[in-house]
């Protein structure tokens, strides 16, 4: 069996782990054209679902890397006012769990890191630009002309696959009527103290006036600026990261990141094709009232890191025939980030499609039949997800209507703020969510053998 993955994303790259330390033959083909390329995007939180599925597909060496190089833990999740006053914390469960556990990563650092061991794997420089199905085999077509046949080909291009257009017209994505705005700014002895301490060793939110919302992410990790290990390190992490080839790729650094997000109305026109400094004047514009601090962290930012996004989602799909073509990832259930959960999905995608096609390796099913279960799971969670991903994000939320919105926003900052000082009631709200990220999601457990069998732990 031959599988080809188009597209070398998280659940791709995941997936082709997987398969590798299975004795089943991977090809990765990615569009660009070196490993250094694709150096964009921040934080990215892998929950308890992402951290069993990356513990299940990676060889162990470099799942303990991963843990080694997260940035450090998040004490605290904060919801503010654009004033920067507290309307509700939680402290976040400490843990020492390197699986079971909620961990920031830096996008750049995870992709590099799981490039890690599959050099003779990828493929750079590949654009996918169609494929045809014969017999039992599927080939794929790049291009630069050339043609890649195998057994099972998966769709791992993201949100706008080429794949799906292909092998799923009717599939469908649309505008949730949401734009941000993101940007990362290093962290200094001055950017270091605009903010609350709570804020700095925290995930924080801020609702605000007019629909508007912004997220800050504090990420600081066991580097310095240098690319040096920090000296307060030692021990295991310290030789793990030292021994890392993926740094010598990664321009991490500690940093500050932030969102700010609001219905497209609240924004210019042409918010789509500004860049660089011309972002941050809008985030300025769009922020006259906004705490000083935090006027001043826009300003500080970093122009060449800002970039919009329009957020889209896909329309749930209902199941289609089975073949030698699949998808994980965003390539089937694009989602909004408003529960965090896209990544992690891909990867639940990933263990899951792995774990299928060990049965076809050890001949316990054939090949239509397992990549039909699997689709079969990831259809029922991923739209799942879609739908509630996008409960948080949409235009047609009524936060975002000038008066309702007023309203809406003044009772959530009183009931938060009841929340607040009730210790109990804070605790279950905080239990509730961790809950939703994969606590004790024993499906995600694989063991993987090089030969003849695996199963669930």
């Amino acid at each position: 069996m031959k599988v080809l993955v188009i597209g070398g994303g998280t659940g791709g790259l995941a997936l082709a782990h997987g398969l590798l330390r299975a004795g089943i033959e991977v090809v990765v083909f990615e569009r660009d054209a070196l490993r250094t390329d694709g150096l964009h995007g921040y934080r990215v939180g892998i929950d308890p679902d992402g951290s069993r599925a990356l513990h299940s597909l990676l060889p162990p060496q470099l799942y303990d890397t991963f843990v080694a190089t997260k940035a450090r833990d998040p004490k605290y999740f904060n919801m503010l006012t654009e004033d920067l006053e507290e309307v509700l914390s939680m402290e976040m469960p400490a843990s020492t769990d390197p699986v079971e556990s909620e961990k920031s990563i830096s996008r750049m650092t995870l992709r590099q890191l799981l490039l890690t061991g599959l050099e003779e794997v990828v493929e750079f420089g590949k654009e996918f630009t169609r494929f045809e199905q014969h017999d039992d085999q599927v080939t794929a077509y790049f291009a630069d002309g050339t043609r890649a046949t195998g057994d099972l080909l998966v769709a791992a291009d993201g949100a706008g696959s080429r794949v799906r257009r292909q092998y799923l017209p009717q599939a469908q994505t649309e505008e949730t009527g949401i734009v941000a705005i993101a940007g990362k700014l290093p962290i200094t002895d001055e950017s270091a103290k605009l903010v609350p301490p709570k804020v700095f060793e925290g995930i924080s939110m801020i609702n605000a006036p007019r629909g508007l919302f912004c997220i800050i992410h504090v990420m600081e990790f066991q580097w310095d600026r240098d690319g040096q290990v920090k000296h307060v390190i030692g021990g295991n992490t310290e030789e793990l990261i030292r021994r890392w080839p993926g740094l010598q790729f990664d321009n991490t650094r500690d940093y500050i990141n932030w969102g700010l997000s609001a219905a497209r109305d609240k924004f210019p026109a042409n918010i789509m094709e500004l860049r660089g400094q011309e972002l941050v004047d809008v985030a300025l514009r769009a922020t006259p009232d906004w705490h000083p601090n935090l006027r001043r962290m826009f300003e500080l930012t970093d122009p060449g890191t800002c970039f919009p996004v329009n957020i889209w989602t896909s329309v749930p799909l209902e199941p289609w025939e089975t073949s030698n073509v699949t998808l994980i990832g965003d390539a089937i259930h694009t989602m909004t980030p408003g529960r965090g959960v896209g990544a992690n999905t891909a990867l639940r995608d990933a263990v899951n499609l792995c774990r299928a096609l060990i049965e076809v390796r050890d001949g316990r099913r054939d090949l239509t039949a397992a990549v039909h279960e699997y689709e079969a799971k990831m259809i029922e969670y991923g739209f799942d997800a879609v739908i509630k991903s996008r409960a948080q994000m949409t235009s047609d939320d009524p936060i975002h209507k000038p008066v309702v919105g007023r309203m809406m926003l003044a009772g959530m900052r009183t009931g938060m703020r009841a929340v607040n000082h009730l210790p109990p009631v804070k605790r279950r709200m905080r239990d509730k969510m961790m809950a939703y990220r994969g606590a004790d999601r024993d499906e995600l457990a694989l063991e993987i053998t090089p030969a003849g069998h695996a199963g669930g732990n």
